[in-house]
């Protein structure tokens, strides 16, 4: 078990150097070239409105950015709804326990703060026996499944097939529809509704996209409790996925492993039968 940890750790670190390059070579060339268009964008906009200096566009731009990080939306006006109404202080609660943080939306005062850390620090692990008690259940309909099969022959199949019932279900619930309802919805591509379907149930949560903050759309008033829900259920089956992934991953290191270990025993023990028996001298009592 200790054999395959430093190439299990190697790995790692080689598939974080590797995303790292990758983001890097993806990501830059566009991050500077919106730089470059949002200065070009202030310095019209001074062109244009010579009564500001740049010194006050620059003290705008930095309340714009203090707002939106206080879960303000700069677009709209004070007429926009309320990013604490019921609805959508349930679906912060359970962006909370399920430790996915979009970050566009988070307490501002002392209290909700103090509050914030208390309710995570019981609602956590309350979430994690809630997910976990719900993957029983997923596996305990599987098992049953396999008990109604009496012959042996069919054991196997029957396994397969229902694990390949419940990727694809799950596929189908999680990650392939919910985007289309997405992007119906909030106005996003279906590659864009598809990340963001992920990047929460994998509870990444960036926050580059949210659902019901477009201050230009009229939401329905349960749309993010029923999101909420939606990704509860989400976060039990995509765990499970990755809970069974990260199982294959490790009997294949292991599997691996044993075979080298295997291969190297018999290659000892071939050497030691091939060796000529060494004459034994009787020395008489």
């Amino acid at each position: 078990q200790i054999s395959w940890t430093p190439l299990l750790v190697l790995g790692y670190l080689f598939y974080l150097l590797l995303g790292a390059m990758v983001f890097q070579l993806l990501e830059k060339q566009a991050e500077t070239h919106f730089r470059d268009q949002f200065q070009l964008e202030k310095v019209n906009f001074l062109q244009n409105y010579t009564c500001l200096d740049r010194q006050a566009l620059e003290n705008f731009v930095q309340v714009l950015m203090e707002a939106w990080e206080k879960g303000v939306n700069p677009e709209g006006n004070s007429t926009n709804p309320s990013n604490w109404d019921f609805s959508n202080s349930f679906f912060f609660a359970g962006t909370v326990v399920t430790t996915i943080g979009y970050g566009n939306l988070s307490p501002s005062t002392v209290a909700g703060q103090i509050f914030c850390v208390f309710y995570a620090l019981f609602g956590v692990p309350l979430n994690l026996a809630f997910l976990n008690q719900l993957g029983k259940g997923l596996n305990a309909h599987l098992l049953t499944l396999e008990r109604w099969v009496q012959k042996p022959g069919r054991a196997q199949v029957v396994q397969t097939l229902a694990v390949a019932i419940f990727l694809s279900t799950g596929t189908l619930l999680f990650l392939v529809f919910p985007p289309l309802v997405f992007s119906y919805v909030e106005g996003w591509s279906y590659g864009e509704g598809f990340y963001f379907t992920f990047i929460t149930l994998s509870t990444i949560g960036f926050g580059d996209y949210v659902v019901g903050t477009n201050p230009n759309k009229h939401y329905i008033p349960v749309y993010r409790s029923l999101t909420a829900i939606w990704i509860v259920f989400g976060l039990a089956w995509l765990a499970l996925v990755f809970n069974v992934g990260a199982d294959l991953m490790e009997k294949f290191l292991q599997l691996k492993w044993h075979k080298s270990d295997l291969s190297l025993a018999e290659g000892a023990t071939t050497k030691l039968e091939d060796e000529p028996e060494q004459p034994r001298i009787h020395i008489p009592s």
